[in-house]
C-alpha cells in the first residue's frame, strides 16, 4: 500500500487500492461502507483522472450521498471537474486526504473499474492550519466538548450559534463553564489535533472528545460499551496526556479503558494490522491520538468517552456499514445518555476547573 511516485507530478501520490479479502470487514460490508462515502460523480461516471486535494469548498459539487437527519458531521468532500479530470476536495488534513483517496481507489477496484487514475496531494502544514482560522470563540478556561451526539448532550433549550462550518452553545454544569462545539465537516485524524491546538489558543481549559471507536478485543459487542483512556500510539510513539476524567470514567459501569492506537484510515486496518496491535491495544480511531498529543503540547487537559461502534477482531451484525440502522441508533441513544451522566458526574465530583486558563504557556 505504499504510494507509487513514478510518473506523477511533484507532490502527487498514487492511492493504491487495498485488498478487500485482507480487510477486517467482509467484502460485502466493506463495499457498502465505501458506497456511502464515495462522491456520486465518481460512482456515476468514469474519469481519466481523479485527484484528491485539501480544500473546504462548498461552492463545488456537493455529493448527493451527504448525511441527513443530524446537525453535525454531515458534509462530505465536494468535487469539481474540467473535461474528464475530476478534483475531489476534502477538508485540509493529511490523514483525511489520504483516507478519502484510498476510499475512492478501493471502491473503483472493487467495482471493476481502473483505480490507477486516483492520486492525492497531501496539504501543507500551513494550509491545514489556515483552514481552522475561522474557528473563533472567546474561551476563558472553559471545558469544550467536541464531536458526536452533541445535540443530545447539550441542553435542549440551548441556542446554537453558527459559524462557517461549525456551531456552538454555552452552558454551566456544577459551576463550570462548558462549550459544546460541533462541526458540519469531518475533523478526521490530524484535523482534530489542530482543532485542539486552536481551542487552546482561544483559551480552552480542557477538551473532551465524544465519538465512536473500534474495539480490538475479541468478544466486545458494538454499541453496548463506552471506551476511555489516557494513552495512544501515534505514528509509532506512545503519547500520554493529562486526562480530564482521571480515574472517574473508567470506574463507571459499562465503561472499558485501555490503550488506544491512532490509524489514519479505516482502509489500512487489515488483518495484518490487527495482528500487530490486538495484543497490546484495546481501541482504534483516527482522532484521539492527535488530539491528546495536541493537548499535551498546549498544556491543557483532554479526555475521550466514546461509543464502541464496531469490533475489528470479531464480526458482529453492527459495524461501520450500517450505522443508521434503527437498532444501532436505539442502543447509541442509551449510551449517549450515559456519556452525559458521566461528564456531569465528573464535573460535580471533581474540582470546578482543572485548568484556569487555556493556550500554550
Amino acid at each position: 500500500m505504499t504510494p507509487l511516485l513514478a510518473g506523477l507530478a511533484t507532490g502527487l501520490l498514487r492511492a493504491a487500492p487495498i485488498e478487500p479479502g485482507e480487510h477486517t470487514m467482509s467484502r460485502e460490508r466493506l463495499l457498502r461502507y465505501l458506497e456511502i462515502k464515495v462522491h456520486h460523480l465518481v460512482q456515476d461516471q468514469d474519469w481519466d483522472s481523479v485527484r484528491v486535494v485539501g480544500g473546504y469548498d462548498r461552492g463545488a459539487v456537493v455529493s448527493r450521498y451527504e448525511k441527513t437527519g443530524k446537525p453535525f458531521n454531515i458534509e462530505r468532500p465536494t468535487a469539481s471537474f474540467r473535461d474528464r479530470d475530476l478534483v475531489v476536495k476534502a477538508f485540509p488534513g493529511a490523514d483525511y486526504v489520504q483516507h478519502y483517496a484510498l476510499v475512492i481507489a478501493t471502491y473503483l477496484a472493487m467495482t471493476g473499474r481502473p483505480a490507477d487514475t486516483v492520486t492525492y496531494q497531501p496539504p501543507g502544514q500551513e494550509e491545514c492550519r489556515r483552514a481552522l482560522d475561522t474557528l473563533d470563540l472567546r474561551l476563558d478556561g472553559d471545558l469544550v466538548i467536541v464531536g458526536w451526539g452533541l445535540q443530545h448532550l447539550a441542553p435542549e433549550q440551548g441556542v446554537w450559534t453558527r459559524g462557517p462550518g461549525w456551531a456552538w452553545q454555552r452552558a454551566e454544569i456544577a459551576g463550570r463553564r462548558v462549550v459544546y462545539l460541533g462541526f458540519l465537516h469531518s475533523i478526521w485524524g490530524d484535523v482534530a489535533g489542530r482543532v485542539v491546538t486552536r481551542l487552546a489558543q482561544l483559551g480552552a481549559g480542557d477538551v473532551v472528545y465524544v465519538g465512536k471507536v473500534g474495539s480490538l478485543t475479541p468478544g466486545v459487542a458494538p454499541n453496548t460499551w463506552l471506551a476511555t483512556g489516557d494513552t495512544s500510539l501515534v505514528r509509532g510513539q506512545l503519547v500520554r496526556w493529562d486526562d480530564f476524567f482521571g480515574d472517574y470514567a473508567a470506574a463507571q459501569d459499562g465503561v472499558r479503558s485501555g490503550l488506544h492506537v491512532s490509524s489514519p484510515s479505516v482502509l489500512l486496518e487489515n488483518r495484518d494490522w490487527l495482528a500487530q496491535h490486538t495484543a497490546s491495544y484495546a481501541f482504534v480511531d483516527p482522532e484521539i491520538g492527535p488530539m491528546g498529543a495536541a493537548a499535551r503540547q498546549a498544556g491543557i487537559g483532554f479526555g475521550y468517552l466514546h461509543v464502541i461502534s464496531n469490533n475489528l477482531a470479531t464480526r458482529y451484525p453492527a459495524d461501520l456499514s450500517n450505522e443508521r440502522h434503527r437498532d444501532v441508533l436505539r442502543r447509541r441513544a442509551i449510551l449517549i445518555d450515559r456519556i452525559r451522566t458521566i461528564v456531569t458526574g465528573r464535573l460535580t465530583t471533581g474540582p470546578a476547573s482543572t485548568h484556569t486558563s487555556g493556550g500554550t504557556r
